[in-house]
């Protein structure tokens, strides 16, 4: 199997009532463990790279290594993604060095920090979407601004700054034509979510529902949904580290927001806290180590092992074989005749 299309992935998710993990990457040992969770649940998944993850990984390096995970597991529906693009000519970028998928990140300027005007946002997205479709592309837009900063990408804040207006969410589906929308309802990037175990008064998962009510043909996505456990932070500070008590979002709160439309779920810091945890056990019990495998397996395992439960959690376990992949040609042909087309105004009337 090919790579695949995320909307054909994420059509399939919708039809199934499941959400998928999108799984941010930068190396080769987070790739392995992201299709191992996949292999051994049978999920299918998007693994995403962001701006800086290229950058810090070279493209070709990155691309090729997804390539491999694919020729290993050609089972597996994987569907590569650029997350957090910050203008068209990263999408395009993207698309020609072969992601399936892109994010226009429209709500933020070219610098991932200030938050632009709604027209700015259309415009740009309006674009990717053009480009992206000819050539059977799947595209995420944004609109609202997330909290929070990672990666060097985020406006900072609380999340609650700038909260998704239903009334804006359906009026940019309807006039950029985005195959998926990440929504601002108090997420925020990174470790440092909230100081507390989030309620109604900062993750507003009524906003969600409302726009799920109003653009029922188009997938929401949720950014900075990361749950952040107790034990991975506890695993990282007892062996040298010194993490701030966080909270991340809750699972049941994710699987509320798959019951009303959520068909992607980006997921970074557990694999970050994962990672770093087993590494730093190795070295703080094993101080003589110093062969990279002698941490990196353990790094690896504990990321897979993390990874694997979210799949089961999200629901996309057991579903790697229930369809066959269209081609990205075929997506293209789809795009072209209004088949795959989901503003509210069309994807209504079919």
């Amino acid at each position: 199997m090919p790579l695949v299309s995320m909307r054909q992935l994420l059509d399939e998710a919708a039809k199934g009532g499941y959400g998928v993990g999108a799984f941010n990457v930068n190396n080769m040992e987070q790739i392995q463990a992201i299709v191992g969770a996949a292999k051994d649940t049978n999920s299918p998944v998007i693994i995403q790279a962001s701006r800086g993850a290229r950058a810090f990984a070279e493209d070709r390096y990155l691309f090729h290594l997804i390539l491999a995970a694919n020729e290993l597991h050609p089972e597996i529906p994987i569907a590569m993604h650029q997350d957090h693009g910050n203008s068209f000519e990263t999408c395009k970028s993207a698309i020609a060095l072969g992601f399936t998928s892109v994010m226009m990140d429209g709500s933020l300027k070219e610098d991932g920090k200030t938050p632009t005007t709604f027209e700015e946002n259309v415009e740009v997205t309006r674009k990717v979407v053009d480009y992206a479709h000819e050539r059977g592309i799947t595209v995420e837009g944004e609109i609202g601004v997330l909290g929070g900063v990672e990666d060097g990408h985020g406006a900072g804040g609380t999340g609650l700054e700038h909260i998704t207006d239903p009334d804006q969410a359906v009026e940019f589906a309807e006039r950029t034509g985005v195959d998926a929308l990440a929504l601002a309802i108090g997420t925020s990037h990174g470790a440092y979510k909230f100081t507390k175990k989030p309620d109604g008064s900062v993750l507003k998962m009524d906003i969600l529902i409302e726009i799920h009510r109003r653009l029922p043909h188009t997938h929401l996505v949720m950014h900075g949904s990361s749950s952040v456990p107790k034990d991975l932070q506890d695993v990282v500070n007892q062996y040298g580290g010194k993490l701030k008590q966080t909270w991340g979002v809750p699972v049941e709160e994710i699987q509320l927001g798959i019951k009303n439309g959520v068909r992607k779920i980006n997921v970074d810091t557990d694999n970050r806290l994962a990672i770093t945890g087993a590494i730093r056990k190795v070295l703080f019990t094993e101080p003589e180590k110093f062969d990279p495998r002698d941490y990196m397996k353990p790094a690896r395992d504990a990321m897979k092992k993390v990874v694997a439960e979210r799949m089961t959690q999200f629901g996309q376990a057991g579903h790697g074989k229930d369809y066959v992949a269209l081609s990205i040609a075929d997506m293209a042909k789809g795009y072209a005749s209004g088949a795959l087309d989901t503003r509210p105004s069309m994807a209504g009337a079919r």
